[in-house]
């Protein structure tokens, strides 16, 4: 195996430039105000967890987990998510809590890709989970908080799509006849290749009738009108009142004032198995793919030990920023430049001025190459140059 080059990074690894770094921390900022202002409260888990409790719980692929062994021989791996560290947390460090816990985190995961992916293998993803409510109300709230941080951070054309696990996964096993079969169109939908899936229900052995109600399902997006359309088409066969949930979730949003920017998609899949109802995804009018997304997720939680029906959402910073078509600025910065005579002086005025709010580099002209490149970088220089008290302050 050959050496890395001196400047080759892993696989998916990027290095976070001062420009980038202040504009995804403006934007942070912002999230993290309006999360606190709903009452969530943040947390930190460890960067490392291990393999057989957050790792196997947390449903990422198999070949997509950062895998490492401890002294003593056993399997850790980088966090893939943080659903399943909070649900963790939740079942030892908080496990005497009264339910429901509204937590939310910040943090880095970690997802190996292929090489041929030229996706992040690290990336800052910022979310809520609300643990311990399995109303209509909670599903809506987390939705609605999703909503408000894009409009806080200036995010105007957006659009939220949501769908029910259940519909999905019960209408395609009772046409189909099993969950192999039921997967298959289940993949079709999630890789929205629609054409695929015209063509491989039509190749099916099913009823003229069966092929007609999957199909219609391609048609059954939009918002009130939809709902409408799937109790018509699929009331009959919806055991589980699913379609009931989500009309009863749209009214709840209208009354957030959140509708504009949601649309009902019975069409929706997401790749995470263990979401067991409302789930939901946002995206923004010039990316291809989502930049958050979330839902409820009733089972995880006895995996560690103190079931409860929870949901939530992850927004991608990276996803937001592109999203918002935000351009990294130069941040206003002051260069006092002085001699060594002056060098009290100049650290009182630098003093001065980062009291007032000022960002000021203290810079020894001795240590100055080319000061015309240098003094290029800042909105403002001051020079202490020359004898004490007989100097340039400009």
């Amino acid at each position: 195996m050959s050496k890395p080059f001196v400047f080759e990074k892993p696989l998916g690894m990027r290095d976070t430039l001062p420009l980038l770094y202040e504009t995804k921390k403006k934007i942070r900022n912002k999230i993290e105000r309006v999360i606190q202002s709903w009452g969530y409260q943040f947390i930190q888990t460890p960067t490392l967890e291990y393999y057989d409790t957050v790792g196997s719980a947390s449903s990422t692929l198999e070949q997509q987990l950062f895998k490492l062994l401890d002294q003593q021989g056993k399997t850790l791996v980088l966090r893939p998510d943080m659903t399943a560290p909070i649900a963790r947390v939740a079942g030892s460090s908080l496990k005497e809590v009264t339910y429901p816990l509204r937590l939310a985190y910040d943090t880095q995961l970690f997802r190996a890709q292929q090489r041929e992916g030229g996706r992040p293998a690290e990336y800052e993803q910022i979310g809520v989970e609300l643990i311990g409510d399995g109303t209509g109300s909670a599903d809506a709230e987390v939705i609605s908080l999703m909503v408000s941080i894009f409009k806080e951070t200036g995010l105007k054309d957006f659009q939220v799509a949501i769908g029910h696990v259940g519909f999905i996964n019960s209408l395609f096993v009772d046409i189909v006849g099993n969950q192999e079969r039921a997967d298959i169109l289940r993949r079709y939908l999630y890789e929205r290749n629609y054409v695929g899936f015209k063509q491989h229900v039509k190749s099916l052995q099913l009823s003229s009738i069966d092929k007609r109600r999957l199909l219609s399902l391609l048609e059954l997006r939009g918002g009130k009108d939809a709902i409408a359309k799937a109790y018509e088409v699929f009331g009959e066969s919806d055991r589980d009142g699913t379609i009931e949930q989500l009309a009863a979730l749209w009214d709840v949003l209208e009354s957030y004032g959140v509708t504009d920017h949601v649309k009902i998609d019975f069409t929706l899949v997401r790749h995470i198995n263990y979401y067991t109802g409302i789930v939901f995804e946002a995206y923004g009018s010039n990316l291809g793919y989502a930049l958050s997304g979330g839902g409820r997720y009733d089972q995880l939680l006895e995996k560690f030990n103190r079931p409860a029906q929870a949901t939530g959402f992850g927004i991608r910073l990276d996803h937001l920023i592109e999203a918002l078509g935000m351009t990294e600025e130069e941040p206003e910065i002051t260069c006092v430049i002085f001699s060594p005579e002056r060098r009290s002086e100049a650290i009182d005025l630098a003093a001065k001025k980062r009291r007032e709010g000022e960002r000021v580099v203290l810079q020894d002209l001795t240590g100055i190459g080319d000061l015309d490149a240098v003094t290029e970088r800042f909105s403002e220089v001051v020079y202490c140059i020359g004898k004490a008290g007989k100097g340039v302050t400009s």
